[in-house]
C-alpha cells in the first residue's frame, strides 16, 4: 500500500510537471535539411551561439537527399518542417493539403554566362541554348518569361533552346561550352561568379523590373498548418532563434570562417560569394506591403504558368502564410 501511494504521488507529480512546463521547452522541432543547404547554416549558427537553448528549443535536424525527398518527409510526418517555396505551398493548399509558410529568403537564382559572352540581356537569349534548373515551370524561369513578354514581346520558351537539369550538371555543361547560359539557383550562381562568370540578370532584379519589388521572400520554412497551430509557442521560439542566428550571419564576417565546412565552399572566393549572396537574400521585413507584393508575384505565376504551375486556384489562400510570425 505504501509503494502504491508513493507511485501515485510520483505519477501525479509527473502529470503536473508535464502540463506546467512551457511548450517550446518540452517539445523538439524536427526539421529536414539538405546537405550544404542554407537552413543547415542557420541551425549550425544557432547551436554555436546557444540561441536554441536561449529560446528553449531542441532542434532535431534530419539530412535529406533532395527537395522531393523533403516534401515526402513532410507529408509522411517524418519531419515537422522543411524549406521550400510558397508557390508549392499554395498549390498544395488548393489540392486540400493545408500547409503554411514562414519567410526565409528572397533569393532564388540568376542567369549566368561566360565573362566574354555576347549575351547582355534577355533579348540576347534568342536562338541561344540556356540551361534551366528544374523544369519548364520553374518559378525563376516564369519571372524571366514574364519580363521578356512585357518588355520585348518575346516568348522565351520559343525564342531560346531550353535544357533542363540539376544545378551541378548545368554548371559543368556551361563550363564545357555546351550551354550559352544557365538559369540556376543562387548558391550555384555564386560559385560561377566566383569562377569569373558574369550575371546577366537575377530573379530579384526581374521582380523589381516587373514593379513588384526585390524583397519578396520566395523560400521559407514550410509545415502543416494544424501542426503550426498546435505548436504556436514552439514556432515563435524557432523564429526568434533563427532571427538571432541570421543576424550573426549578416553582420559577423568571422562567423563564415567557422561555418566553412557546412557551406561546402571549395575556395575562399567561393565562400565570400556564398556569404554575399546569402546576405543579399535576407528578408528584413514581413508585413502587409510584402504580402501584397507576394500576391502580385503569384498573379504572374497564374498568368504565365497556369494550372500546370499553380493548380486550380487563381488567388493566394490567406493561410498560405502563417500569421503567427511577422517582423
Amino acid at each position: 500500500m505504501i509503494w502504491a501511494a508513493h507511485r501515485w504521488l510520483i505519477l501525479s507529480w509527473l502529470i503536473v510537471a508535464t502540463f506546467a512546463a512551457p511548450a517550446a521547452a518540452d517539445e523538439s522541432l524536427k526539421i529536414g535539411t539538405l546537405r550544404f543547404g542554407t537552413a543547415s547554416w542557420v541551425i549550425d549558427t544557432m547551436r554555436a551561439h546557444g540561441f536554441d537553448k536561449a529560446h528553449g528549443l531542441t532542434i532535431e535536424e534530419t539530412p535529406l537527399a533532395n527537395n522531393e525527398g523533403a516534401k515526402i518527409a513532410l507529408s509522411t510526418g517524418a519531419v515537422d518542417m522543411i524549406v521550400s517555396d510558397w508557390v508549392w505551398v499554395a498549390r498544395q493548399r488548393a489540392a486540400g493539403e493545408k500547409l503554411s509558410f514562414i519567410p526565409y529568403s528572397s533569393l532564388v537564382g540568376a542567369i549566368l554566362v561566360p565573362k566574354d559572352s555576347p549575351i547582355k540581356s534577355l533579348a540576347d537569349l534568342k536562338g541561344r541554348k540556356i540551361g534551366i534548373v528544374g523544369g519548364p515551370l520553374d518559378k525563376s524561369w516564369i519571372f524571366m518569361r514574364a519580363l521578356a513578354l512585357r518588355d520585348l514581346h518575346m516568348e522565351l520558351d520559343n525564342a531560346a533552346e531550353r535544357v533542363f537539369g540539376a544545378p551541378p550538371l548545368l554548371n559543368e555543361q556551361l563550363k564545357a561550352g555546351r550551354l550559352d547560359a544557365v538559369l540556376t539557383n543562387w548558391n550555384f550562381a555564386a560559385r560561377l561568379e566566383a569562377d569569373g562568370y558574369r550575371r546577366v540578370i537575377s530573379v530579384k532584379e526581374a521582380l523589381k523590373s516587373l514593379g513588384i519589388g526585390d524583397q519578396i521572400p520566395l523560400i521559407g520554412y514550410v509545415f502543416r498548418e494544424d501542426w503550426g497551430n498546435d505548436h504556436a509557442a514552439l514556432l515563435k521560439a524557432f523564429s526568434a532563434a533563427t532571427q538571432d542566428a541570421v543576424h550573426v550571419l549578416d553582420t559577423k564576417d568571422d562567423e563564415w570562417q567557422r561555418l566553412l565546412p557546412a557551406t561546402g565552399a571549395e575556395s575562399p572566393a567561393i565562400l565570400l560569394a556564398l556569404r554575399d549572396g546569402y546576405r543579399e537574400g535576407i528578408p528584413h521585413a514581413w508585413g502587409k506591403p510584402e504580402r501584397a507584393a507576394t500576391a502580385q508575384a503569384y498573379q504572374i505565376m497564374v498568368d504565365i504558368g497556369g494550372q500546370d504551375l499553380v493548380g486550380s486556384t487563381t488567388s493566394l489562400d490567406p493561410g498560405t502564410f502563417w500569421d503567427g510570425v511577422s517582423f
